[in-house]
């Protein structure tokens, strides 16, 4: 995991999702969970990015 992605998955979790797996499931899960709170999305951008 390199150092922009860390970055990403703090502040913008559905974007670095989006940027590792594109258009997806994952990214739709991840766009929800950060629509929910923004803590949910960032555990789940770092699960699915590791």
């Amino acid at each position: 995991m390199s150092l922009l992605t860390i970055i990403l998955n703090i502040l913008l979790p559905p974007l670095a999702v989006f940027l590792v797996h594109g258009i997806g499931t994952e990214f739709l899960i991840s766009l929800l969970l950060t629509l929910v709170g923004w803590l949910p999305g960032v555990i789940y951008a770092f699960y699915v990015n590791s």
